[in-house]
C-alpha cells in the first residue's frame, strides 16, 4: 500500500461491472452485516479454494466481531476514496446478498497490480466465471498493464 493515488486523476474508476450472474459495487460500511455474514459462513472455503489470497491469514479462522470488520469496510471505502486501492462487493444481482469480494490494489513495489477474490462456499460455482469477468473488466476498462490475478 502507497500514500499516493493508484491511478491518476483523471481516470474515470468504474462505478460497478453488472453481469446476469452477479454484480460489482464499491463495498462500504453499508455492506457490513451481509459482507460479514458472506465469509463468515465461508472461512475453510476462502482459505482452502481461493489461489494466491494474500497473506494466508484472511480471513481469520475464528472469525471477527462485525464491529472489527465495520473498521475494515470502512479501510476499503476510505483506500476507493483516496484512489489508492478498489475493493468492490460482489451482489447477488437479484436480492443484493453479498456472495463475494474483489480487491485491486498496488503491489508493494508498485510494479503491477494484485487482484484477489472470493465467493462464498455455497457460490463456489462463481469463481470461475468471477474471474473472467473481472479480468476482461480490468483489461478492457481500467488503466493496468500487469495484472497479477490468479487464474481459476
Amino acid at each position: 500500500m502507497t500514500d499516493r493515488a493508484f491511478v491518476t486523476d483523471d481516470f474515470a474508476v468504474p462505478p460497478h461491472l453488472v453481469t446476469p450472474q452477479f454484480r460489482l459495487e464499491p463495498l462500504g460500511p453499508q455492506h457490513n452485516a451481509s459482507d460479514h455474514a458472506a465469509w463468515m459462513s465461508s472461512i475453510e472455503h476462502i482459505r482452502t479454494t481461493t489461489p494466491g489470497f494474500p497473506y494466508g491469514n484472511w480471513p481469520p479462522a475464528g472469525g471477527m466481531t462485525l464491529e472489527a470488520n465495520l473498521a475494515d469496510l470502512q479501510r476499503h471505502a476510505k483506500d476507493f476514496a483516496r484512489r489508492r486501492g478498489f475493493t468492490y462487493t460482489v451482489l447477488d444481482p437479484d436480492g443484493g446478498e453479498v456472495i463475494g469480494c474483489v480487491y485491486i490494489y498496488p503491489s508493494r513495489t508498485g510494479t503491477h497490480t494484485n487482484v484477489h477474490s472470493w465467493v462464498r462456499a455455497d457460490r463456489a460455482h462463481l469463481d470461475a466465471p468471477l474471474y473472467q469477468a473481472v479480468s476482461t473488466w480490468l483489461s478492457t476498462q481500467w488503466p493496468f498493464t500487469t495484472i497479477n490475478y490468479h487464474p481459476r
